[in-house]
């Protein structure tokens, strides 16, 4: 039989981590709907070298 001080302790580090794992997620989806960054330089036409890229939709 496990000791009962081990055993809270178990349960106070799994609530701990759930709800550290809930707080972080709960913060990146803030920070998805909150921020808006600026436009940005991007090339306007496709590119002919390769590793140019444009924007799918620009947002500007």
């Amino acid at each position: 039989m496990k000791k009962p001080g081990r055993l809270r302790l178990g349960w106070l580090l799994a609530a701990a981590a759930i709800l550290t794992f809930a707080g972080a997620n709960a913060h990146l989806i803030y920070v998805a709907f909150t921020s808006h960054p600026g436009c940005v330089q991007h090339l306007k036409e496709a590119g002919a070298k390769p590793g140019q890229f444009r924007a799918a939709a620009s947002d500007c």
